[in-house]
């Protein structure tokens, strides 16, 4: 915390390193008011530095956050007759058993883009990619939600118009790959994104095209971009795997790591005996339209048994890399819709 010089103390009568300990234990809920106290108050608040000592010191929470239809909603538009749902951020504290809405993006006030995705980082949430909501065209839009400020801004536009790809986050950055453009082509290129910098890039080539893969990140080391298809393959998912170091910036391939033709939306991290987790193995009957999102050491897992069934929410916990007995959960009305994608948020 030695960045940061005030001229005035932190609180009344105590010293400087007693007045960061005093306010690293607000909780996140209470940051935007006290960040109005006065300017030393906001510059601390609002800085990396503190939100690396408040994590350093076990004070902030981890929290799942869901792209997520509301109560049915729709947005329409003149050059699409059909309806689609309307989605927007749910995010659900396990520990209060909770849930909370984020405000809408103010470029898209009726709905996020459709199949945008979700990676989080230094306690701010990041959206990017998909489909406009109502044209159906393929966006570069960059999204970035303080819960300090609780205010959207926007970033630094995608390299290039991108859907259904593999995300993950670490230590400031934001990782992608795969995917595909706006003529339905899969990619096989990666991009990284520097969250405080506001600046991409280029982390390579895959091995291979990946639509639809899935991003996750291994400790502080590796990012897996796993399974997905070729553009000639549509739908005929892959075993394999690339994995990009993290520190070394080099990719390698590896085989097997994932059952041929299953969907990985259902990977949900890595096990201690060095396999990816499949929650489906678990609880096959929410295998339509199904998400899982791992945070904090619990998986939340949503989907349907069977096309048109009622929507279900699940918990469970992992314990020494393996995922343990589903527990169903009593979710509000309005927020029991459709779980489009999501991610692990620790603010």
């Amino acid at each position: 915390m030695g960045n940061f010089e005030f001229s005035t103390e932190l609180l009344p009568c105590l010293h400087e390193e007693l007045g960061v300990e005093c306010l690293s234990r607000l909780p996140y809920t209470a940051h935007r008011l006290a960040s109005r106290v006065c300017q030393r108050w906001r510059h601390l608040l609002q800085s990396p530095g503190f939100y690396y000592h408040r994590k350093k010191l076990g004070y902030t929470r981890k929290v799942a956050c869901l792209v997520l239809a509301f109560n049915g909603g729709i947005v329409t538009g003149p050059e699409k007759p059909a309806v689609s749902p309307s989605y927007g951020i749910a995010v659900f504290d396990s520990m209060s058993q909770s849930w909370d809405r984020l405000a809408p993006v103010p470029k898209y006030p009726n709905g996020l883009p459709l199949f945008c995705q979700l990676a989080s980082c230094e306690g701010k949430l990041v959206v990017m990619g998909g489909w406009d909501p109502v044209s159906y065209d393929t966006v570069t839009d960059v999204f970035i939600y303080d819960f300090t400020t609780q205010q959207w801004r926007q970033g630094k536009d995608m390299p290039a118009k991108r859907s259904f790809f593999a995300i993950g986050a670490c230590s400031g950055r934001i990782f992608i790959a795969g995917g595909h453009d706006e003529n339905k082509n899969a990619s096989r290129t990666a991009w990284g994104y520097d969250l405080r910098d506001d600046e991409w890039t280029h982390l390579g080539e895959l091995s291979q095209e990946r639509d639809e893969c899935e991003g996750v990140v291994v400790g502080e080391e590796e990012f897996w971009v796993v399974s997905g298809y070729r553009t000639e393959s549509q739908g005929q998912f892959e075993g394999s795997a690339d994995v990009y170091g993290l520190k070394s910036g080099e990719w390698r391939r590896v085989e097997g790591v994932w059952e041929a033709g299953r969907c990985p939306r259902s990977c949900v991290g890595m096990g201690n005996d060095g396999k990816l987790l499949n929650w489906a193995e678990v609880k096959p009957g929410v295998g339509v339209g199904a998400c899982g999102i791992s945070f904090g050491g619990r998986v939340l897992i949503t989907g349907s048994e069977y096309q048109g069934a009622p929507h279900g929410f699940y918990m469970t916990e992992m314990k020494e890399g393996q995922i343990s007995k589903l527990e169903k959960l009593n979710v509000p009305d309005e927020y029991s819709g459709f779980v489009q994608s999501g991610c692990e948020a620790e603010i």
